[in-house]
């Protein structure tokens, strides 16, 4: 076996025990990759307060703070949908339920499908479950804790692990860096620190794209749906907006609360058809406009490649893939970029 050859195994057995262990541990390190993919996303605005002469432990704080307040705050837009929303809710399922006996249900009866609601029933199931007092709920909520404590316990070891874990890391983030720059042999040391930076410079111009897709989403739902006369248009289109970060999840929580709005504010198919209207353009618009034009085009990848690289991975990873395609594939361009030079300066193609 030639030297290089030697090399090459060492490499490549190395590559394979980093994956094995990963693998095996992967319930302890997922706190720890939430924290570092939060680290280096936050890393940018503690150096900025830093270079303000503004001490790396408080910098890191503060930042982490304002990063955890925004993120409450996304979920807080829905305690106004909520609070609005369950006594409507209480008042509209029987409604509901009598309009479908005697509008829905003779047409199908006429096709073959016999279908009656018992209003009454629906009517103290509703009663008993949303007029419940405080005692009931929290009850509830502590006997769904003891049928699933472990989970329970994980999600609550995360909440409080991954802030820990964040806070360090923020201050101790360019010693973290300089210490794997010492990892790389010395030789390969600027090549691959080159290849870095421009991956992290990529991966910067895809979160500003992304930054700039949220605000434009959060306008546009909130403003359709005000012209549509919503009463929570406000919150549900932020919401809606924010949580598009999230491929398909974050835009189906804000489908479902726009319908659960529509159906009690109006309780009519006018509701529906403007959840359909405002919700099916802001869908088209961001897959086929927004997504490609504000964070394609910032990472290099013309909007084919955007939509390409969505469905790909989309298809070969599910879920965890569309979440992970658009870095991804800026990572993936960047190494092609490089492969494609070194091809263009290699023998092979010179003859």
């Amino acid at each position: 076996m030639t030297p290089t050859q030697r090399r090459t195994a060492t490499w490549i057995a190395l590559a394979v025990a980093a994956a094995l262990l990963v693998w095996l541990l992967a319930p302890v390190l997922a706190p720890f990759l939430i924290a570092g993919v939060l680290a280096y996303i936050l890393h940018p605005a503690v150096q900025a307060l830093a270079r303000h002469r503004v001490p790396r432990p408080l910098a890191a704080l503060v930042v982490e703070v304002a990063a955890l307040i925004a993120l409450l705050a996304l979920f807080l837009l829905l305690v106004p949908v909520v609070a609005q929303q369950l006594p409507m809710l209480r008042d509209q399922i029987p409604l509901l339920a009598e309009r479908l006996n005697a509008h829905v249900a003779p047409w199908l009866a006429r096709i073959g499908i016999d279908v009656a609601l018992d209003s009454e029933s629906i009517k103290a199931f509703v009663l008993k479950y949303l007029d419940a007092n405080l005692e009931e709920g929290v009850a509830t909520v502590l006997n769904s804790a003891r049928i699933g404590g472990s989970l329970l316990l994980t999600v609550v070891g995360n909440a409080i692990l991954v802030p820990i874990v964040l806070f360090y890391l923020l201050i101790d983030w360019r010693n973290l860096i300089v210490r794997v720059q010492a990892l790389v042999p010395p030789r390969h040391r600027a090549s691959v620190m080159g290849f870095i930076d421009e991956c992290d410079a990529v991966l910067g111009q895809f979160l500003r794209g992304q930054l700039l897709l949220m605000g434009t989403l959060a306008v546009f739902y909130s403003v359709g749906l005000a012209l549509f006369g919503f009463d929570l248009a406000l919150p549900v289109g932020i919401f809606t907006g924010l949580a598009v970060f999230i491929p398909y999840v974050g835009f189906g929580l804000g489908l479902i609360l726009a319908l659960f709005a529509a159906l009690l504010q109006f309780g009519s198919l006018y509701g529906l058809m403007a959840v359909a209207i405002v919700y099916g353009i802001g869908q088209v618009v961001e897959s086929f406009v927004l997504t490609p034009m504000l964070v394609g085009e910032r990472i290099g990848l013309n909007p084919l490649a955007v939509i390409f690289a969505l469905l790909a991975f989309g298809h070969l990873l599910g879920f965890v893939g569309v979440l992970i395609a658009l870095p991804v594939t800026a990572v993936l361009l960047v190494a092609l970029r490089r492969a494609l030079a070194t091809y263009r300066a290699s023998r092979l193609f010179q003859g």
